[in-house]
């Protein structure tokens, strides 16, 4: 079970290659909890990291319209999203064992079948595992912003990986993104201009959009103790 978080690359010449992640591996101790989701549940909820694409219809046995999650950290707004349309299917992403396991544990509660959990880095995921126009919604939620100027590299949001994700959602297909920094989301609003494919949904072009019907996760909870406004932007795949 989960046994690489990302793979390492080389070069023509048998090389590491240096990569710039929009994130770092910041883990913690598992809980017991965490521990015995991951030992049971994993096997019934988790899918390994390969290098060739799945097949989403087999893996749910259906075909239903399908949401990626990248980042759903703890999983509570997954699970909960996830219990209130078993008609659709729902993939989620995450580097951290603490929360996938978090997210395993409450899935399982909740006796869900229309979740599957994958633990690797989400562009190697997207990149190799989601067939092309394959998802008919991805959802990234509170992305950590790096807000510091010289992390800005870090930022997931950059126009390789708006790219990606075009190439993976169908046509209307929408890339739903929330956040609770202004700078990010000018910055989001800014790259995702730069893309041609994509149609910004929000009257005024600016894409900064009211709260659309979901859980709030534990990063948005706490962003609105500290009084952050929170932007949702929504591209429709053209």
């Amino acid at each position: 079970m989960i046994n690489h978080i990302f793979s390492t690359k080389v070069d023509q010449h048998g090389q590491k290659m240096r990569t710039i992640r929009s994130f770092v591996r910041r883990q913690r101790r598992l809980t017991k909890r965490q521990q015995q989701a991951l030992k049971n549940y994993w096997p019934i909820m988790g899918v390994e990291y390969q290098v060739n694409p799945i097949n989403i219809a087999t893996l749910f046995n259906r075909n239903a319209s399908t949401i990626l999650e990248i980042g759903f950290g703890t999983g509570s707004s997954l699970v909960a999203i996830a219990s209130d349309r078993p008609q659709q299917n729902f993939i989620g992403i995450e580097v951290y064992l603490p929360g996938v396991g978090s997210c395993l544990a409450n899935a399982y509660s909740a006796k869900l079948s229309n979740l599957y959990l994958i633990c690797h880095d989400a562009v190697e995921v997207l990149s190799n595992m989601i067939p092309d126009s394959s998802l008919d919604i991805v959802q990234l939620f509170f992305p950590d912003p790096w807000h510091k100027s010289h992390h800005n590299k870090r930022r997931i949001i950059q126009p390789y990986f708006a790219k990606l994700v075009l190439q993976k959602l169908k046509i209307n297909g929408l890339f739903h993104i929330a956040t609770d920094w202004q700078a990010y989301a000018e910055h989001i609003v800014n790259v995702m201009q730069t893309i041609t494919g994509y149609y910004n949904i929000s009257n005024d072009n600016s894409c900064l959009l009211p709260l659309y019907t979901r859980a709030p996760t534990k990063f948005e909870l706490r962003g609105q103790r500290l009084g952050h406004p929170i932007w949702d932007l929504k591209f429709i795949k053209k």
